[in-house]
Order: C-alpha cells, then sequence, then structure tokens
C-alpha cells in the first residue's frame, strides 16, 4: 500500500534536552503547524525530519527514534558542526537573504554549500530507507531544494512534490548565487513544484529558461523525458480550530482567562475603550518592524487627537537573537520603543507595549480576538499566515487588516487595506483609516476574507496539493504509454516490413536534424544522406520530406535525391522527376506590408532575424533572449493580426519561429493531396512541431504518426528527440 511521506527541515514535534532531560514540546511556525493537520489526519503518513538535537549518542538516537516512531515521524540525525554550517549557514545566512531580496546581508562559502549538499544527501538516505517507488513524497521549503533531484535519481517514477514557503526571487537576485544552476536542477527533480503566488512561480519559470534553456509551455518545463509542473497553492490556515477557540475565549470573562501572561491581561483589563493595534512577527530582518514603528510614531505625531487612545501591541518573537544581524535588529527594535514610549507616553499610558516572547495557542487566539487592528507589514514575505489567523478569529467580525503588498497574502486578501512598507508616510495614513473605518465596511471586509479562508484552508490547500501531484504523475504516465519503446518499435517495423507499399512523411528540422541558431547551418550531413537513400531505395517505399524550408534551400540540399520534397509547409511541390510546382497563386503584395513590421521587431529584438521564402516570411528569435523573444512573438502575433485579415494570410507558430504565410497552405493539406489515388498499405508522419499537428490530424486514422518531443500532440506516439528519430529510422532502414 502506497504512503505520504513528507519531508522537511523540522519535525512537527521538536526535541530538547532540559537539565539533562529530554523533553518533547510542539514544533512552531507555520509549516509544523499547518501540516501538522493533514498529517495526522492519514494512517498512512511519514514525517521525516531532524528532531531538533544534535547527537551522537547512539542510545539517545535509539530513544528519540522510539519516541517519534509512535508520532509516524523519522528523525534525521546531524553533527552539530554540519548542522550549524547546512541550517545558520547556507539556509539562514545565504538563501533567506538572497530570496528575501536582502542581498547585503547575503553570504556565499564553500563551506556552507558542502554541508548545504550534504545534508540533503542524508534526508535522501533517510526517504530511500522508508519509501518504496508507489509512495507519494511532499518535500517542504528552501533548506531541501536539492532534494527532488537526488531522489529522483533513486526513483525515476516515483510521485515527488516540492513546495517553496518562502519566495522565489526574479533572474535578476538569483544569477548572483554561485549555485544556482544546482539549486534550480535540484528542484525540478520534482514532478510538481508548488508556490504561494504566481509572481514566485513566473520568477521560477524565468529562472529555468535563462539559465537552463529548458522548454517552457505555459507553466510545464520539459526536463529530459519528463514534464515538471509549476503551479499556485497558497497555504492557509486550520480555520476552524482558530474561529472555534476565539469563540471559546470570548464566552468567558477577561478577568477568567488565561493567567499565564498576567502583564498582558492587566492591561487589557486596565485599557477597555483604547483601540489596540496588533504587531505580531518573528525577529527577522525581512518583517520590517523599525519601518513599522517609525509609520505609528509619524501617525501619533500627525494625529495628536489620537494619544492615549490607541496603543500598538508589539510582540516579537525570538528567533535567531545569537546572530549579530539579529541582536542589532532587537536593539534598534528597544530602541525605537524606548523612543516613542519616551516621547509620547503619559504616567497612565504607553504607545508601545512590548513583549519579547512566543504566546500560548490561546494567549495568541485572545490578543488577536482583543485587537481592532492588525498592522502587518513585512518587507517580503512568502504568504504572512498571521494575517489569515487575525481574521479567522474575529468573530464577531470587528477589526482591519492593514496588509503589506509585499506578503504573499496579499493576493488572496483584497479587501484589507493594502500598504507599501516602506512608505512610512502611507502606513501611518492607513492607521488612522483602519481607525475611522465605519463598522459595516470593517464587516463587509472581514466576512469576505473570511469566507475565503474557511473555504480554502490547510486542509484543501494540502489535499489540492496531493491531488494535483497525483494527477499530473497520472497524466505523465499515460504519456510515457504513446513513447515507442524496443516493443513498440518492432511491431511498427513489423507492420512495415509487410505493407506492400510505403510511404513516409517526414519533417526536417527538429526531426532528422537539431535546431542551429542560423537555419542554413541544419545542412545534412553523410550519416543522413546514407540513411535517407537507404529508406528511399527499398521496393515500393516512396520518402517525402515535408518541412517548412525553402525550395531553394532544399533543392540545394536533395537536388540529385530521388525523394520527394515538399517545401514551405506545402506551397511547393517537386517529384521525383525534379521539377518544382507551386500550389498557390504567386502574388507577393502582402509581403511589402508585413515585412517593414518584421524588421521593427528585428531592430528591437537582439540576435532575431527574418527569413523570406516565396510565399512565406518567417521572424526567427532562436538566438534572442528567451524571455524577450517570447514576449516579442506574442507581441507580434497581437501586431500582424490585424494585417492578414484582409490580404488570405494565416500565423505559424513554430519552434522558436513566427511565420506568416499564404492562407490555406500547410502540411496536412500538402500530405493528403500526395496521397490521393495512392493506394499505399503503410502511411507514416514524423514531425517535431504545431505545423507537423495539421498532417497528424489530416492523415488516415491507420496512419502511423510520431511527435518528436512531449508535447500534446495528435500524434499516435512520441520519440524525445532528433537522435532516438534517427535510431528509429535505421530499424526500418534494415
Amino acid at each position: 500500500m502506497s504512503k505520504t511521506i513528507i519531508v522537511s527541515n523540522r519535525l512537527p514535534v521538536s526535541i530538547t534536552e532540559e537539565n539533562n532531560e529530554t523533553v518533547v514540546k510542539q514544533s512552531v511556525g507555520g509549516l509544523a503547524t499547518g501540516m501538522k493537520a493533514f498529517h495526522g489526519n492519514k494512517t498512512d503518513s511519514l514525517w521525516i525530519g531532524w528532531p531538533g538535537i544534535n547527537t551522537t549518542d547512539v542510545k539517545q538516537k535509539d530513544k528519540i527514534s522510539k519516541y517519534l516512531k509512535k508520532e509516524q515521524c523519522v528523525p534525521v540525525f546531524l553533527e552539530q558542526e554540519l548542522f550549524d554550517n547546512y541550517y545558520s549557514g547556507f539556509s539562514n545566512r545565504t538563501i533567506w537573504p538572497l530570496f528575501h531580496y536582502f542581498t547585503e546581508y547575503t553570504q556565499f562559502d564553500e563551506t556552507f554549500w558542502s554541508s548545504f549538499t550534504e545534508v540533503n544527501k542524508r534526508f535522501s538516505e533517510a526517504v530511500i530507507a522508508h519509501a518504496g517507488g508507489d509512495d507519494v513524497v511532499w518535500i517542504h521549503d528552501y533548506q531541501l531544494m536539492l532534494l527532488p533531484t537526488m531522489l529522483r535519481e533513486h526513483f525515476p517514477d516515483m510521485r515527488i512534490g516540492f513546495f517553496l514557503h518562502i519566495p522565489f526571487p526574479s533572474f535578476e537576485i538569483l544569477r548572483i548565487l554561485p549555485w544556482r544552476e544546482q539549486i534550480v536542477e535540484g528542484i525540478l527533480g520534482a514532478d510538481l513544484v508548488g508556490f504561494h503566488t504566481y509572481d514566485y512561480a513566473r520568477h521560477f519559470i524565468s529562472c529555468v529558461r535563462r539559465l537552463l534553456g529548458y522548454e517552457v509551455e505555459f507553466n510545464r518545463i520539459k526536463v529530459g523525458k519528463r514534464n515538471v509542473v509549476t503551479d499556485v497553492f497558497p497555504m492557509s490556515i486550520d480555520f476552524d480550530t482558530f474561529h472555534d477557540t476565539a469563540i471559546q475565549i470570548q464566552s468567558k470573562p477577561i478577568q477568567e482567562r488565561s493567567k499565564e501572561h498576567q502583564d498582558l491581561d492587566r492591561f487589557l483589563l486596565a485599557s477597555p475603550d483604547r483601540k489596540l493595534i496588533l504587531s505580531i512577527d518573528r525577529l527577522d530582518y525581512t518583517k520590517g518592524i523599525p519601518n513599522r514603528l517609525q509609520a505609528y510614531e509619524r501617525f501619533l505625531l500627525d494625529n495628536p487627537a489620537y494619544l492615549e487612545k490607541v496603543a500598538l501591541i508589539l510582540l516579537v518573537v525570538p528567533s535567531r537573537d545569537s546572530v549579530d544581524q539579529y541582536m542589532h535588529l532587537k536593539s534598534e527594535i528597544e530602541e525605537l520603543v524606548g523612543r516613542i514610549n519616551g516621547e509620547f507616553g503619559t504616567l497612565n499610558w504607553n504607545p508601545v507595549i512590548y513583549f519579547y516572547r512566543s504566546l500560548p495557542f490561546e494567549n495568541l487566539i485572545e490578543l488577536y480576538s482583543s485587537s481592532d487592528i492588525a498592522l502587518l507589514t513585512p518587507l517580503r514575505d512568502g504568504m504572512n499566515l498571521v494575517a489569515k489567523e487575525f481574521i479567522a478569529s474575529h468573530v464577531n467580525l470587528r477589526g482591519t487588516l492593514i496588509l503589506s503588498e509585499m506578503a504573499g497574502a496579499s493576493k488572496e486578501l483584497g479587501e484589507a487595506i493594502m500598504v507599501n512598507p516602506n512608505n512610512i508616510e502611507q502606513v501611518s495614513r492607513a492607521i488612522k483609516d483602519a481607525l475611522e473605518m465605519p463598522l459595516d465596511a470593517q464587516m463587509s471586509a472581514l466576512d469576505a476574507m473570511r469566507k475565503r479562508i474557511k473555504r480554502y484552508d490547510v486542509h484543501k490547500w494540502a489535499d489540492d496539493f496531493v491531488s494535483s501531484l497525483n494527477r499530473y504523475h497520472e497524466q505523465q504516465k499515460n504519456l510515457i504509454a504513446k513513447k515507442i519503446k524496443d516493443k513498440t518499435a518492432r511491431h511498427i517495423a513489423k507492420e512495415y516490413t509487410s505493407a506492400k507499399s510505403r510511404i513516409l512523411f517526414l519533417d526536417y528540422d527538429g526531426t532528422l536534424v537539431g535546431f542551429q541558431a542560423l537555419p542554413q547551418n541544419a545542412y545534412p550531413g553523410k550519416d543522413l544522406y546514407y540513411l535517407l537513400d537507404k529508406i528511399s531505395g527499398q521496393q515500393n517505399t516512396e520518402l517525402v520530406l515535408i518541412s517548412g524550408r525553402d525550395k531553394e534551400t532544399f533543392n540545394r540540399w536533395f537536388e540529385d535525391k530521388s525523394y520527394t520534397l515538399i517545401a514551405e509547409h506545402g506551397a511547393w511541390k517537386r517529384s521525383d522527376d525534379g521539377v518544382w510546382e507551386s500550389r498557390v497563386s504567386t502574388n507577393s503584395d502582402w509581403k511589402k506590408i508585413i515585412y517593414p513590421v518584421l524588421e521593427s521587431f528585428v531592430d528591437r529584438t537582439p540576435g532575431s532575424h527574418i527569413e523570406e521564402k516565396n510565399y512565406s516570411l518567417a521572424w526567427h528569435y532562436r538566438s534572442a533572449d528567451i524571455e524577450l523573444g517570447a514576449i516579442r512573438a506574442l507581441e507580434l502575433r497581437t501586431d500582424v493580426a490585424g494585417l492578414i485579415m484582409n490580404n488570405n494570410l494565416e500565423i505559424l507558430e513554430g519552434n522558436k519561429v513566427i511565420e506568416i504565410k499564404v492562407s490555406g497552405i500547410n502540411k496536412g493539406v500538402a500530405a493528403l493531396e500526395h496521397l490521393k489515388n495512392r493506394h499505399s498499405g503503410f502511411v507514416m508522419a514524423i514531425g517535431d512541431d504545431w505545423t507537423d499537428e495539421y498532417m497528424f490530424r489530416e492523415l488516415p486514422p491507420s496512419a502511423v504518426t510520431i511527435k518528436v518531443g512531449q508535447d500534446n500532440s495528435h500524434a499516435s506516439y512520441f520519440l524525445d528527440n532528433v537522435n532516438e528519430v534517427i535510431d528509429f529510422l535505421k530499424i526500418l532502414a534494415e
């Protein structure tokens, strides 16, 4: 029976040593909290991760492993130095600041990278030891970006998903990283790569194109013989848990609520009429806490009427405070708090109520429920689940959310007051707007956001990801079933040999030869000539080369050959008598209109060029920047769409080429016309791009149609590349 294996840096429980005793605690953080519900609801789930403690003691390892087995968890033990270099080093001094656009904090250290690679290898060994080929493996976050490909090398057909919980940066940022290609290649071992927002997915695809040059069609990346899918799954929370706990807490008098944090409760009791603004964040430079305090200070300066009527509850959760940057950040925050309280505070009022601690769950819900405004303004944040927790806890629909547009959650929570966290004046105005927002507007906004979060909670998020992973994997299996392997090749060869007559339609570029930066360089070599001659020389066999190439080039390359040549997608045909026959009108006045348009695109797209044929004009962008070429191709199609309607023209999109040609001419029509009045027992067509789809679609159902590449196709079968086509044709030639 297959099982689901969750893999993350941290397990949902952490083991620590306190007073020489092993203590088990629930792990904190959005991933551990969110995935715990998904993990706990499955009897066939296994979670693999670091247990929270580094030990080399065999007895202690056994003790921890036995305990974690009850929790359906498997620990990955690491030596302290290795862990420090992997986690505190590469993960949090290299990837974390770089992916959050804090390049000034990014460190590049070979030792960090070596440890990161080694730990990913240790994780792969742990997964391999517990996984079977039918299992689903779901890998989480930036600490394990090399793991998908490590597992793929061991389990070629396994269902592997990867989810990144932080932003994925733009190419201009990622290109700084010395190990950028290895990171992207590592992620591409997955079948499905998930992100919180479309922006992150778009950046990832851009990096794949620019760094590795892989073909991308919408959200599908062709990696060798596999398709990797990217998709957006905005992570959520366990809505019902926050909602139900908030109702329970609000049903109690405040005097009877949690006793553990009396200083917080005394403050809530002493200020029943004061508007409370809540700020909750982990200590991190990405959260923009100093900017937030400066905006609050500006608000108090600009709005003296609100003095003693509002208070900012600033809860900062300790994190990495032994790191210099975080120590400096903590000092900066405390200096700002002291300055604001010193400047505006009175005997009975502190403008900022500062806590440097974590809170138990019920205290956290109490804080959410008691606050009128949530002020969440990170400088960059993958999602920000605090915003969703605040909304779920406000069961009375009274409250306002101020949210940074740099947080992933901003894509979902459009009813919040959106701010640029770097714009101090804007955030200050947003605080005033939130305080003065009418109750009906508050209720309407909160209600809309609550319904959205309830509908797409963490359970739906996890189920969506796993369901999508299974669906895409099944599509991949179905695609592989169409692959011409040895058995299928022998079957087709048997039909080919037993047929009384045969016709083979073969595309040229991308089918018989690989693509070249300049089309004129893709001339046939002696091995290809030999192979085609051998097939053409077989009794009762007709070889037809059918291509978008111009007839002059085809005639020059195959002048003395007896093959039938069909050029320019069917506009010209040369039979074995060597005479070329035109199949369209000779009017080419339309070129005077289209050519200047194409020239303007050449001028604006370095590396592109125009190829003029008798009945078409082609704009090639294979040598252009990958992304710029794709954008220009889309723009070109739009620009010429209006021009072709009145000139009996149409647009063909090939592999890195846009071609404008006379309408009604395509390979499908040309192939059908060639078959007319011929009684061939075996018909086969092989081609690699969309221009060949006409041929696959129009040929009789009995024809053997073969696509080169794994793109969606009308073809019956596929081969991966030119080399496989040549090998297959050699079988027929024998």
